[in-house]
């Protein structure tokens, strides 16, 4: 059996997310491995990491909405915006904050906003890594970007505020957001917006998109996998990957016309989802392809086309 899907990786702290793509093809034997949205060295949690074939479906997999888990620590900024950087404000005593200021100000970032990408990113602007501007010393312009919080919340029950002797003071927050947000830059600028500066001191993704916590595998576990349990306990197979895309279900014969890239007819009311793509299923719901509607020619035609079973 192919080795074609996804595995959810809770990704430890300290390494990278291309470290954890470098693993995961020593584990699985192939080269076709490649992740669908990174996460910071610092950080934890959910990283969907696609293999084999499913490589080619990671595009419809990066603008799913995200879930964290953050720890924003008041008192002071820093370069990066996170604990891993230098601090750049005075530290600043935010004993004064109480939970109705800082509940006000979360609710003031919620729903469509423009937020300026950190310097320390992977972005790119002209061509550039923002990041090996910034390691440089070199500030260079950024555009705001188009993104949502669709919630921010305050957890742990009735104690959310953890305030230590230096006067800074850790908030525990639940951020649900849209692709491109980045959670160091929102804790950034609470922050500047309760007047005291703050910087992201701890990071968990807890789901991206469908894919969540619950399912994933850690690193230590996958490798004392073998194949045959990797295939049958933890990977998804692309058309669960892709389950938030609308699916049709095709005849033998269209099936045939798929694989060799022709179209076939289809009704605009199976036109759903991200940018009105649809998962091409056969009969036994295996992901086919992916299919974009061209509404003068009434065809299904297929975009990403997967050479046997998904």
């Amino acid at each position: 059996m192919l080795m074609l899907g996804a595995l959810i990786i809770d990704k430890p702290e300290g390494i990278t997310s291309h470290d954890v793509v470098a693993r995961v093809r020593r584990v699985i034997g192939i080269r076709q491995v490649g992740h669908a949205g990174t996460l910071d060295p610092f950080a934890t949690g959910v990283l969907v990491v696609c293999v084999g074939r499913a490589t080619r479906l990671v595009r419809f997999l990066t603008r799913l909405d995200k879930e964290y888990l953050g720890t924003v620590r008041l008192g002071f900024a820093t370069d990066t915006q996170d604990l891993t950087g230098k601090q750049i404000t005075p530290l600043r005593s935010s004993k004064e904050s109480n939970l109705e200021s800082v509940r006000r100000v979360l609710d003031e970032f919620i729903g469509p906003q423009l937020q300026t990408p950190p310097m320390f990113s992977a972005k790119k602007v002209g061509g550039e890594r923002l990041y090996r501007a910034a390691r440089e010393g070199r500030e260079v312009a950024r555009e705001p970007v188009a993104i949502t919080i669709h919630s921010i919340a305050l957890i742990d029950g009735g104690s959310p505020l953890d305030k230590s002797e230096d006067g800074t003071m850790d908030l525990r927050v639940k951020v649900r957001c849209s692709s491109g947000a980045y959670v160091r830059t929102l804790a950034h600028d609470i922050g500047e917006r309760l007047g005291v500066g703050a910087h992201l001191a701890a990071l968990r993704r807890t789901a991206v998109g469908h894919f969540e916590i619950e399912q994933s595998v850690t690193l230590e576990v996958l490798e004392k996998m073998s194949r045959d349990e990797i295939l049958e306990r933890v990977l998804i197979s692309p058309a669960a990957m892709l389950s938030h895309l609308r699916a049709l279900t095709l005849d033998r014969e269209s099936v045939s016309r798929v694989m060799t890239g022709r179209a076939v007819a289809a009704s605009p009311l199976c036109v759903e989802g991200e940018e009105g793509f649809v998962r091409l299923c056969d009969e036994t719901g295996a992901l086919v392809a992916i299919g974009a509607y061209d509404p003068a020619a009434r065809v299904m035609k297929p975009r990403v086309v997967l050479e046997g079973k998904g």
